[in-house]
């Protein structure tokens, strides 16, 4: 559906975040006249009204009832469309999008397709890997806009003058559906690993492994840029895409620290700022995406050494007191904790991890922590942080690591500070759980952890590259 189409509709928006503001300001430019209705929780009401001066008719009270008067409803991505209103809602005739879908629909050409366009998406690593493409694009002297899900809405970035020669778009798992419900056909699609995440969003792992899918299964990108590593992408079945794999022997893949194209050694990966061996893995799907574009990846291989990364994935925020921290708040499932503790093999860790509950399973982290474990202290907090506490509690007792729990992440701190000691080592923010309720986002969890190790948290929040460049 393209804005245009809205004229005339009776349209709410729901959600005031971020891309609930940005839906606003574009349908004000577009469609000024549009009558608008707010859904958002009480605490947001008087904000919203104040910044929009009264052009939004404001509603805190969601019924199915009340959506349902709508015939669109413009919906954040972080509310889900399987909350039982929304399913009644749109079971009398409500249709929900998001800005995803407006911004896909806006820039598809006539037949539906979005030259130039690369969407990224995977439970881990889709952030940096998005932003190492928009990098390397920039590299061979390529306008390129960076958006999505990676911290700037698209509808921020609907009409940017001059337009990009290409986009790097970062969908996740609550956007990827929104390609296919637009219709349109991106040019290349990355698919880089599924684990079971955000399973309250989408009431189970297989609707995640579904929804997260969409991209290539619905989506139908004219080349989809898959991991031959992971076994929910080598069960798949794409026959209007042409499918590219990396991470096997034939194309892209790792040896050792050296990217290899097929038998031929590239790169050497060891001293690149990449953080952690998947994400310089991940290099191996950038440079197939570049491939499938036409351009020389070959070539542009060596510019990753000018790559800065991004904020919250593995990041060294510095020493202090004798201590290395390193903040790796955007982990937000136990096999991106693992992924991280993998990353400081050999050294002294104080492991954090915790937060919002929402049922995730542990046990893989466990098994490892059984039989693969380097010296580390792991310190729980947060919602989960009992139940984590509890499953490493027989391991703990048997010498395997230390364990400590805390209530939150001051505490948490404390107690890292106190089991590394004067010996040193590495505070490792990598919870394997979201920030909800005790944080707004991964964002403001990381923020707070630099500040409680005594870094500038605004220095180390900005990414590198955002928007159009």
């Amino acid at each position: 559906m393209r804005i245009s189409q809205l004229e005339g509709k009776c349209v709410a928006l729901w959600g005031w975040g971020r891309e609930g503001r940005a839906a606003f300001a574009v349908l004000r430019q577009r469609l000024p006249h549009l009558p608008l209705t707010l859904f958002c929780p009480p605490a947001e009401a008087d904000a919203a009204r104040a910044e929009t001066r009264g052009a939004l008719q404001v509603e805190t009270e969601v019924t199915a009832e009340a959506l349902a008067r709508f015939e669109v409803v413009i919906k954040s991505p972080g509310i889900s469309p399987y909350k039982p209103e929304a399913v009644q809602a749109a079971a009398q005739g409500t249709q929900f999008i998001g800005g995803t879908s407006l911004w896909f629909s806006e820039h598809a050409q006539v037949d539906g397709t979005l030259p130039n366009t690369v969407c990224v998406t995977g439970t881990k690593g889709k952030s940096t890997t998005t932003s190492l493409l928009a990098h390397l694009l920039r590299a061979a002297g390529h306008r390129t806009g960076l958006a999505g899900n990676i911290g700037l809405p698209l509808l921020e970035a609907l009409d940017p003058q001059p337009a990009p020669e290409y986009w790097a778009v970062e969908l996740s798992s609550y956007q990827t559906g929104e390609v296919e419900f637009s219709g349109t056909r991106p040019d290349v699609a990355i698919v880089l690993n599924i684990f079971p995440e955000h399973l309250d969003w989408h009431g189970s792992e297989q609707r995640y492994i579904d929804d997260k899918l969409a991209l290539v299964t619905g989506g139908h990108p004219r080349v989809a840029v898959l991991n031959a590593g992971d076994a929910h992408l080598r069960a798949l079945q794409l026959p209007h895409s042409q499918v590219v794999w990396f991470n096997q022997p034939e194309g892209w893949h790792m040896v050792g620290e050296v990217v290899h194209r097929g038998a031929q050694p590239v790169f050497d990966t060891a001293n690149t700022p990449l953080p952690g061996r998947h994400n310089r893995g991940n290099l191996c799907a950038v440079l197939a995406a570049l491939e499938a574009l036409g351009l020389d990846a070959l070539a542009l291989a060596p510019a990753v050494q000018s790559f800065r990364p991004l904020p919250n994935r593995l990041q060294l925020l510095g020493e202090r007191d004798g201590l290395r921290w390193v903040n790796d708040s955007i982990s937000t499932t136990p096999h991106a904790s693992l992924a991280a503790l993998d990353c400081f093999a050999g050294q002294r860790i104080a492991l954090l991890v915790g937060g919002h509950d929402r049922g995730l399973d542990w046990s893989d982290f466990l098994a490892h922590m059984a039989h693969d474990v380097p010296p580390v202290e792991i310190v729980t907090m947060g919602g989960n942080g009992p139940r984590i506490n509890a499953l490493l509690r027989p391991l703990a007792d048997a010498g395997r690591f230390g364990l400590h729990a805390a209530a939150d992440l001051p505490q948490a701190v404390e107690l890292a500070r106190a089991a590394l000691g004067a010996q040193g080592g590495v505070v490792l923010l990598s919870p394997g759980a979201p920030s909800f309720g005790a944080y707004r986002d991964y964002v403001a969890r990381g923020r707070h952890f630099a500040e409680l190790a005594g870094f500038d948290p605004d220095s180390i929040s900005a990414i590198p590259g955002l928007g159009i460049g």
